[in-house]
């Protein structure tokens, strides 16, 4: 039986009494970190958030996420910042499927997710495109080490963002692709991470004036976490300082 005051929505997403209030600072800290960038105030931010988003989807909870965060600061920054074009690159080790489906019909987007297949959710092959070509999903074998991941970057992912010229870029900064992390069977490490957020600070650079919002996704293992989250924010730091 459910404990008085929690909701059980599937089996990893529960509802507590203060779980909206979280959710709504999750999202409210995606959207200040878009206003903050695009104000000037800072080149880029990262936005240590609970709970996640990128499974939510248009119309359910799942995956330990209630809104679609980056999906939401995605939104934001088109709609209250007149922007053009909006990139979100999703690395989590799991399918970013709730902003797959959260931006599925926005031409303005594009989105990429980079995860393990097969995993749960079950989502993220290649042949799903989005309306208009504006999603790329690149799934990674099992046991995918740093070379591999980085060469599919390389090759797939950013030529696509270049060709896309985003004016801000969005990370869902999911770390459980670490090869310590419980939940999954890709063997990044600490540097791979640095590796991707530089090569994502370059088509800022190139592109968007800078422009990087960061949003902490998934991660359970603790020290992996904090060690690939302390890798991913130095380079965010030095970045934003140059």
């Amino acid at each position: 039986m459910p404990t008085e005051g929690f909701n059980h929505l599937d089996g990893d997403t529960f509802l507590s009494p203060g779980s909206f209030d979280a959710a709504l600072r999750s999202v409210g800290g995606a959207l200040k970190a878009v206003d903050m960038v695009m104000a000037g105030e800072a080149k880029n931010a990262f936005v240590a958030m609970r709970p996640p988003g990128h499974h939510a989807e248009t119309s359910t909870p799942m995956g330990f996420c209630f809104f679609g965060n980056v999906a939401l600061a995605a939104k934001h920054a088109l709609d209250r910042h007149d922007l053009s074009r909006v990139a979100v690159v999703d690395f989590d080790v799991h399918h970013g499927n709730g902003t797959q489906d959260l931006l599925w019909a926005e031409t303005r987007s594009f989105f990429v997710s980079s995860h393990q297949m097969p995993l749960w959710p079950g989502s993220g092959a290649p042949s799903e495109r989005g309306v208009a070509g504006n999603v790329m999903n690149v799934p990674l074998d099992p046991s995918t080490n740093g070379t591999v991941f980085r060469q599919k970057y390389e090759a797939q992912v950013f030529p696509a963002l270049e060709a896309f010229r985003p004016e801000i870029l969005f990370v869902s900064a999911g770390f459980d692709a670490h090869a310590a992390d419980p939940l999954a069977n890709i063997n990044l490490v600490e540097e791979d991470f640095a590796w991707v957020t530089e090569r994502i600070c370059d088509v800022a650079d190139k592109h968007a004036k800078g422009r990087v919002v960061s949003c902490l996704e998934g991660g359970y293992d603790l020290a992996a976490l904090a060690a690939s989250t302390a890798a991913h924010v130095d380079v965010l730091i030095a970045r934003g300082a140059g």
